[in-house]
């Protein structure tokens, strides 16, 4: 399970058995949602927000700081997932200490 970010209490994180479409989990407080982006012709053309079976979900607020963060850091969170999922190569974690 590599954690890719690390942002003022948010912790963004693949599963190591994933699927598509290309989705990040997001935990804050105990709490966890799955932001899926969905691409098209390598752009993304939005991120969907589902449920973690079992979990307690983000708060709203939460899920607004989160979908934030990942419009702005998506290209680097493909470049994550392509790198573990499909090139077989661990990721490293990225502390972000600057507010977005």
């Amino acid at each position: 399970m590599p954690k890719i970010y690390e942002y003022f209490g948010f912790i963004f994180y693949f599963y190591s058995n994933e699927h598509e479409p290309i989705h990040v989990h997001v935990t804050h407080g105990g709490n966890e949602s799955v932001f899926e982006l969905i691409m098209s012709d390598g752009v993304l053309q939005e991120i969907r927000v589902r449920e973690k079976k079992g979990a307690v979900p983000l708060p709203e607020k939460d899920k607004r700081t989160a979908e934030t963060f990942i419009q702005k850091y998506h290209p680097n969170i493909i470049e994550k997932w392509v790198k573990f999922f499909v090139l077989r190569q661990n990721v490293r974690s990225t502390n972000i200490t600057k507010k977005l």
